[in-house]
This record gives C-alpha cells, structure tokens and sequence, in this order.
C-alpha cells in the first residue's frame, strides 16, 4: 500500500502532536489510531451522526446522546466556535472602525483598536 499526503487544520495537528507525545506513537500512528476508533464507533450502533446535528442546531438535548456521540458533538462544537463567521468577522471589523472593543487579551481584558477612517 502507497503512502498519501494529507493536509489538515494546523489546530489538528496540534491536538495529534500533543497526544503523539503523550502515547509514544508517530504523527501518523496516532491518526491512524484515532481513524481506527472513528470507524469502530460510527460502526458500534451507539453513534448516529444526524442526531450529532440535531443536538448542534438545538433541536436535540445534547443530554440525549450516546456517551460516543456527545464527544463527538463536543468536538464538533468547539471546532465550530473556534472558527468565526462572515458575520462575526464584520461585526468585529465595525467596532474595530469605531474604535470599540474588540476581542479579548488572552488575560480576559478588553481590546480595542484605533479608529480607522
């Protein structure tokens, strides 16, 4: 079997990088392994990702979950929050015009910006 390149998300491999570590195994056995358990579980019976939607988009209590389906939504929705919208991003760039807060220091503080023309 040949080799293939794959490009991920740098905040994946970081995750893989961490984990790696942790578990002495390489980049690529430690994505294998997480692949292997993926597919055992969407496979188990006690994982069905509509409802993994469903519990995303509020018309699902995420309490109603399998144990294997709610990581799966945890991820899923960190993931999501990580990752602004068009909508956020303007947002943000207006109170950055009106030199208004704009974000938070990793300290928790208020940022704000110089106000552009």
């Amino acid at each position: 079997m040949m080799a293939q390149s794959v490009k991920l998300p740098e905040e994946t491999m970081a995750f893989v990088r961490a984990e790696s570590a942790r578990q002495s195994r390489s980049l690529a056995g430690q994505i294998a392994h997480w692949v292997r358990i993926g597919r055992a579980i969407e496979r188990s019976g006690n994982f069905d990702y509509l409802r993994i939607a469903a519990a995303l988009d509020a018309s699902l209590p995420a309490e109603d979950l399998s144990d294997e389906e709610h990581d799966v939504w945890a991820d899923t929705l960190m993931s999501e929050l990580a990752a602004p919208t068009d909508e956020e991003r303007s947002f943000f760039s207006e109170r950055q015009r009106l030199g208004l807060g704009v974000g938070l220091s990793d300290g928790g503080e208020i940022v704000k910006a110089e106000p552009t023309a």
